[in-house]
């Protein structure tokens, strides 16, 4: 059932939700306003002529792990809904939430936000289009992008896949709870079996496709990173997993062996971030032919982007739910509002970045423009859409 206006915001506080998690969850959504803030003036980018070598560094850590690990974070919480609302109605509501939002985006949303794209490099044959005749040619001919809603149809269609087990075998999502659960006190074991399983769902694909290549259906705005397609999968069900057992006793218990760990974890990952950079390093000074490296890099790139994946999935819900005890105003207040400002912020982005292409600013002042602009223009539209019923039972 759809929850009526007046308790939209009790989704924090409703049984089988746990608070730190979900602000695990809106601190990724911040991190996704901040990557497409600065994406536009990195020093290897093709954007604004303003650029800085730091952005490049920030949208290499965020791109390295964070959908991945929001996928995990969005698994968590499968289990019990499926048991809760039973398989179809599952489906249905995540269809309204997912689906809806998707459906808005590809329409309206993403052609407001590359409108201004168009206006900078326009098509051939396509100066005297105005929005509605570039509206029009965007659904047509194309290209028809998704923009940041490529992720609401891969989670859906992982929903579908869940709730298609969980009327069928239900039995499959159960054992693989008590799998995972197995290792609840055994954190070093979990770890590295985790961060096998990264390798494993990831290395192939990507030494096979590359990491640039992207499988779309023609015609249709249906992307997802080909090399990516078994990380996403593998990591939000290792979440339902996770999660199948109970969230408040499971492996990611706040007194768990897990979350205490959490410092190790993040230092892990920053050992991996830092073998990252190493390979990034040599690719552009000591590698002849750029475009087309060698085996043994290819290979050690794969590995530690994957295992830095691993740890900061481990990681980053650990700390929130080491510190759920702590006062964090900013992320609490905006908690609510995180699945709008995902859906919305994308519009603004590239409208500021638009408006700011032209002043030979320092790339850090476009970039704070850009960033506290659409922040928050975001959550302030999405207050105001939540004010409309049907729209807040979405959002």
């Amino acid at each position: 059932m759809l929850r009526p206006p007046e308790q939209a915001n009790e989704i924090t506080t409703a049984p089988g939700r746990v608070t730190a998690l979900d602000r695990a969850r809106t601190f990724i959504t911040l991190l996704v306003v901040l990557h497409h803030s600065v994406v536009n003036y990195t020093y290897f980018g093709t954007g604004d002529r303003a650029h800085w070598l730091g952005f490049d560094l920030v949208v290499l850590f965020n791109d390295s792990f964070f959908m991945a690990c929001m996928y995990f974070i969005s698994g968590l919480f499968v289990r019990d809904s499926l048991a809760h609302r039973g398989a179809a109605n599952f489906l249905g509501y995540r269809a309204f939430r997912l689906g809806v939002p998707y459906l808005i985006s590809i329409f309206i949303l993403m052609p407001l936000a590359y409108y201004p794209t168009f206006l900078r490099y326009h098509l051939p044959g396509t100066t005297d289009f105005n929005f509605f005749h570039f509206w029009w040619h965007t659904l047509t001919i194309g290209p028809w992008p998704s923009g940041p809603a490529w992720f609401l149809w891969v989670l859906l269609a992982f929903n579908a896949i869940a709730a298609a087990i969980w009327a069928t075998v239900p039995s499959v999502i159960e054992g693989l709870g008590r799998l995972i659960s197995s290792f609840r006190d055994r954190p070093m074991a979990a770890f590295v079996a985790f961060m096998i399983f990264s390798i494993i769902i990831y290395l192939p694909l990507r030494l096979i496709f590359g990491d640039a290549a992207w499988f779309e259906p023609e015609g249709f705005p249906l992307p997802i990173q080909t090399s990516r397609v078994l990380l996403y999968a593998g990591y939000f069900f290792a979440g339902v997993g996770v999660g199948a057992t109970g969230l408040r006793g499971g492996l990611l218990a706040e007194d768990s062996a897990v979350v205490k760990r959490w410092a190790m974890w993040l230092g892990s990952a920053a050992l991996f971030y830092g073998a990252i950079l190493v390979l990034v390093y040599a690719h552009h000074n000591w590698i002849a032919d750029f475009k087309s490296p060698p085996m043994w890099w290819e290979v050690a790139y794969s590995l530690a982007f994957a295992l830095f994946g691993a740890a900061m999935t481990f990681a980053e819900p650990s700390i929130f739910l080491r510190s759920a005890q702590s006062s964090l105003r900013l992320l609490d207040a905006m908690r609510p509002s995180a699945y709008g400002i995902f859906l919305v912020h994308y519009v603004f982005i590239i409208w500021l970045q638009y408006n700011v292409y032209e002043p030979a600013w320092p790339a850090f002042v476009k970039f704070a423009i850009v960033f506290a602009g659409t922040l928050s223009l975001s959550w302030a539209t999405t207050l105001l859409l939540r004010r409309i019923p049907f729209v807040a039972r979405m959002i």
